[in-house]
């Protein structure tokens, strides 16, 4: 392994809940790359390590979930006066939820910190990125955040070093490398309902797939479930979408606006007359998701 090759996964030799005692240690290690900074990342590979340590406000750790805040926004005595742009290791870790690719978690001592060591840094193991959005942070500026959940595996390793481009010639033998993406389709009850009243039909480009099994359409929730975003499984945050509109509306590609119009891009939202959407759904998915792109 070269220095300069990044490695997303667990390094050789080194065990979860491995502890160092400082930067210069887990450089030494090659755990986390940076001599300093929580994010270790290319724009265009992605992110495969990070140091939790409570450095920014916004961030909250529960364990085996973290919603960790994007980096950025400033100054010199470590006071936020800035917007966090989607640029450097936030950009970065947005190509790992494209790419399904894992990032190394590192906790850093802190006292408010239930699940961090009580000195130097611990490495804890694999998580992947499973949403990210924005919204204004207690400091009064936008900044990114994370939805990082842990991964239970001690084998997984992702190789990024071979060079890109199509194979030439003939008889090609394929590498085989271990992946993963994982995208969690809630099938409730209320979606099932819902899906059924539009007959499996996206209600932005009006398709419907047609399988051996039966019709196939995805339901989309405006607000997502869980923490932090409590959003409630009823049809008021429901809607029905194809595959491709359903990741293009997740990850901010489009959004809703009050009149059903798309935003990001041409259209408006089919909606029923039985159909009675929550605006304040829409609203809070097109101020959390929605990322202009021009």
């Amino acid at each position: 392994m070269s220095d300069k090759e990044r490695i997303f996964g667990h390094i050789p030799g080194i065990k979860v809940g491995a502890t160092f005692e400082s930067f210069a240690a887990m450089n030494e290690a090659k755990i986390h790359r940076p001599s300093q900074g929580g994010i270790s990342a290319s724009e265009n590979e992605g992110a495969d390590s990070i140091v939790v340590s409570g450095g920014y406000e916004d961030d909250q750790d529960f364990g085996e979930e973290i919603i960790y805040t994007g980096q950025g926004g400033r100054d010199s005595s470590g006071k936020h006066v800035a917007d966090q742009p989607l640029k450097r290791g936030n950009l970065a870790l947005v190509k790992n939820q494209l790419e399904g690719l894992p990032v190394r978690v590192i906790r850093g001592a802190h006292t408010k910190n239930q699940h961090a060591p009580k000195s130097g840094y611990r490495y804890d193991g694999l998580y992947i990125v499973d949403s990210h959005w924005h919204e204004t942070g207690k400091s009064g500026f936008k900044v990114w955040r994370y939805r990082l959940l842990r991964i239970d595996t001690n084998e997984f390793e992702v190789n990024k070093s071979e060079k890109p481009g199509l194979p030439q010639g003939k008889n090609v033998s394929p590498t085989r490398k271990t992946s993963l993406v994982q995208r969690i389709v809630r099938d409730t009850k209320q979606a099932k309902e819902l899906k059924k009243h539009y007959d499996f039909t996206c209600q932005v480009c009006g398709e419907k797939i047609n399988t051996a099994a039966g019709p196939y359409a995805e339901a989309a929730h405006i607000r997502p479930l869980g923490a932090p975003h409590n959003g409630p499984d009823i049809p008021e945050n429901i809607i029905c979408l194809c595959p491709n509109h359903h990741v293009m509306f997740d990850l901010g590609a489009f959004a809703i606006d009050d009149d059903y119009k798309l935003i990001g891009i041409d259209g408006k939202l089919n909606v029923s007359a039985k159909h009675a959407l929550d605006i304040d759904h829409i609203r809070y998915h097109r101020m959390h998701y929605f990322n202009k792109t021009k």
